[in-house]
C-alpha cells in the first residue's frame, strides 16, 4: 500500500452503525458483542482511524441502520428472521439512548450522514452512492458493525459498483468468533481489494 491508495480527494471512510446499542456498555447488543470487541481493541482501534482519517483529510460517510418504532414490521410480507429480532428488541429504538451515537463517534461539521438503512447493505434504499459519487470518491474504507453483516453487505456492494474497498478487520467485531472468522477469511477476499489491520491502515494514511 502507498499513501496514493487513500488519495482524499477520492477516498472515503464509511463507519457503519456507530450507535450506543453496539458499542457502549449498557448498549443492548453490547454484551454479544463485548468479548470480540475487546478482544481486538476495536473501540481503540476506531477512535484512532477516525482521527488519522480526519488529519488526513479523508471525508467520514456515517451509514446509520435503521432506528426501530415498534410495529416497523407489522405489515410487511418478507421480514428477516434478524429484523424481527431487532424489532422485538427494539435495537436502535428511536428516541431512546441506544439509537444515540457512541460519544466518541458523533458526526462532526464536514462528516456526510447517509441515510438509513432497513437490513444490512448501507447501498439499498439510501443516498450512499449518490453522496460518494457526489463528493468523487472511488476507494472506500469500511469499520463499524457487524462484520459478517453490515460491513459485509456494504463491502460486497461498493465492489458491485466498481468501488475500491479496504476492509479493517480489528475495527469491526461480531457476535461469535466463527463468525468474524468466516467474515474475514473466507468471505472478505472476494468482495475487498485491500485487507488490512488498523496498523497497516494508519501507516499507509
Amino acid at each position: 500500500m502507498t499513501t496514493k491508495l487513500y488519495a482524499p480527494e477520492s477516498t472515503g471512510l464509511l463507519f457503519i452503525d456507530p450507535y450506543n446499542d453496539f458499542l457502549s456498555e449498557g448498549g443492548k447488543l453490547f454484551p454479544r458483542l463485548k468479548g470480540s470487541i475487546e478482544a481486538n481493541n476495536v473501540l481503540e482501534h476506531l477512535r484512532q482511524i477516525v482521527a488519522a482519517a480526519r488529519g488526513a483529510g479523508i471525508r467520514l460517510f456515517v451509514v446509520p441502520h435503521h432506528k426501530s418504532e415498534p410495529n416497523d414490521f407489522a405489515t410487511w410480507k418478507h421480514p428477516t428472521p434478524y429484523q424481527l429480532g431487532a424489532a422485538k428488541l427494539q435495537v436502535f429504538q428511536k428516541g431512546s439512548w441506544g439509537a444515540e451515537w457512541h460519544p466518541d463517534f458523533a458526526p462532526k461539521e464536514g462528516d456526510v450522514l447517509i441515510k438509513e438503512h432497513w437490513a444490512q447493505n448501507g447501498f439499498a434504499n439510501t443516498d450512499l452512492d449518490h453522496q460518494l459519487k457526489q463528493h468523487g470518491i472511488g476507494r472506500v474504507i469500511l469499520i463499524g458493525m457487524v462484520a459478517n453483516t453490515c460491513v459485509e453487505s456494504t463491502g460486497r456492494y461498493a465492489m458491485e459498483l466498481g468501488y475500491h474497498v479496504t476492509l479493517v478487520t480489528d475495527a469491526t467485531a461480531a457476535f461469535e468468533p466463527e463468525m468474524l472468522h468466516a467474515a474475514h477469511v473466507f468471505n472478505a477476499p472476494t468482495f475487498a481489494h485491500a485487507i488490512v489491520t488498523t496498523a497497516e491502515l494508519l501507516a499507509a494514511l
